[in-house]
């Protein structure tokens, strides 16, 4: 059965979401449609505060705010199996659709339908408790996905290994660095076998080594049949090794949709300031 997510805050505490009443956000657990996620003229909004004082202010009256559009009629499909590099500068509005993706929030206006089981991992330090150990934190992550206690003492040695964090596994994380973070998070992640697989930037913190097993496992995961991959990154070499499709968006609208080498020299000249006619 489909179901509809709630409305959430994400970001700063500075920043509120506009809501309205209308559902936007459908997600169905298994599908036969060929669409793994589709955006239909998403828009996202904002209200910016000048100071917490001014953010709880306005729950009583009106306060001088700043409108800000994180997505701007943004439409894209991604096919099951694709393969999808998000581009764009800091700020472009990437985070904020792979968060309406994942149900972390909700668009303003527009249609979104998610078809299949989803596997984010959009912050390093999301769904992990800093009191808790690493290993008691998989334990409490594998139960919030839905894995069964078995499920999870199956999978729990191959993620433990995977991750190489060593006697860290079972002290608090809050004792954590943040390339430690990434490894057991990435870890756990790659474990699931999702439908669709979504990664914001992690592949980028950790050490040379870790990266290479971590690209290895990507490797993996991509040639299972029918697993799509949402991935965003800064780095265009492993766009370019990971996706064949890229969409860039820019102030919160898509400007480009096609294959990946056009998309990286259009993000090129892009991120440069060059003008260009695509679409």
């Amino acid at each position: 059965m489909p179901f509809r997510s709630s409305p959430a805050t994400v970001g700063s505490s500075l920043a509120t979401p506009l809501t309205d009443s209308r559902p936007h956000f459908t997600q169905t657990r298994a599908s036969r449609s060929l669409v793994a996620v589709d955006f239909q003229h998403v828009t996202k909004t904002y209200r910016l505060y000048r100071s917490p004082r001014d953010h709880l202010r306005s729950l009583i009256w009106p306060v001088p705010h700043q409108m800000v559009h994180a997505n701007r009629d943004l439409s894209f499909t991604i096919n099951h199996g694709e393969s999808v590099a998000l581009l764009g500068r800091n700020g472009a509005g990437k985070s904020t659709a792979l968060k309406i993706i994942t149900g972390v929030t909700t668009p303003n206006t527009g249609e979104v339908a998610v078809h299949g089981r989803v596997s984010a991992l959009l912050d390093i330090g999301a769904g992990f408790d800093d009191q808790l150990t690493g290993r008691a934190n998989l334990i409490m992550r594998g139960r919030l996905w839905g894995l069964s206690q078995r499920q999870i003492v199956a999978r729990l040695d191959d993620i433990i290994d995977f991750a190489d964090i060593g006697p860290y596994i079972d002290q608090p994380m809050r004792t954590y660095s943040s390339g430690m973070r990434a490894r057991l998070g990435f870890s756990f992640s790659a474990s699931l076998n999702p439908d669709i697989l979504i990664l914001d930037e992690v592949m980028s913190v950790g050490d040379r080594e870790f990266a290479a097993k971590s690209s290895a496992r990507m490797r993996e995961i991509i040639a299972r049949e029918g697993l799509t991959l949402l991935f965003v990154t800064h780095s265009l070499e492993t766009a370019a090794q990971f996706c064949h499709r890229a969409i860039v968006i820019d102030h919160g609208s898509a400007h480009f949709d096609g294959p990946i080498e056009a998309g990286l020299d259009f993000y090129r000249r892009l991120s440069d300031g060059q003008p260009s006619h695509d679409r």
